[in-house]
């Protein structure tokens, strides 16, 4: 094979992995934004939005349990949950996103802290929650859109 070939077919090669490499980018990209809409969500107190970043039938597992579709969670735990904070707070977040088309798989880890309201009807008095945690989510891309189909997340007291 003369040189020049084999020029003409390496140069074809980079150009491939080029753009496969830039796409994948792009795509994690997109993936990540889809995790930060939801993050930023929760952190704002709220889950308006939050449905059209997950599929249907999209299922949430929270700390060893199942909480079932999306829409319970929101209904039933989540969106209940937050009215009864002040403030929820990310920091220390770090997020990394495998992208396998049609599938992303995301792990995020980080430090939450909740300021919990007092609740006079339980006796309760207000306070700090403050833990370390790590979500895995699977996402998948559907008419050109990252929906996440499947997450879970875990926490535990932040070691001192």
């Amino acid at each position: 094979m003369s040189m020049y070939v084999k020029s003409i077919i390496l140069g074809v090669v980079f150009v491939f992995v080029g753009v496969n490499i830039q796409g994948q980018s792009t795509e994690k990209k997109a993936v990540i934004a889809v995790m930060k809409s939801y993050k930023d969500a929760i952190q704002n107190l709220t889950t308006e939005g939050t449905m059209q970043l997950f599929t249907k039938e999209a299922t949430v597992f929270e700390s060893g349990g199942s909480e079932g579709t999306y829409k319970n969670y929101v209904a039933h735990h989540l969106g209940p949950e937050l009215g009864h904070f002040n403030s929820f707070v990310f920091s220390n977040y770090k997020i990394d996103a495998v992208i396998d088309l049609p599938f992303a798989f995301v792990t995020e880890t980080y430090i939450y802290t909740i300021d919990l309201k007092a609740n006079k009807k339980r006796g309760t008095q207000a306070r700090i929650i403050k833990k370390k945690g790590v979500a895995t989510s699977v996402l998948k891309k559907i008419k050109g859109e990252w929906k996440i189909t499947k997450t879970h997340s875990s926490s535990r007291n932040v070691r001192k």
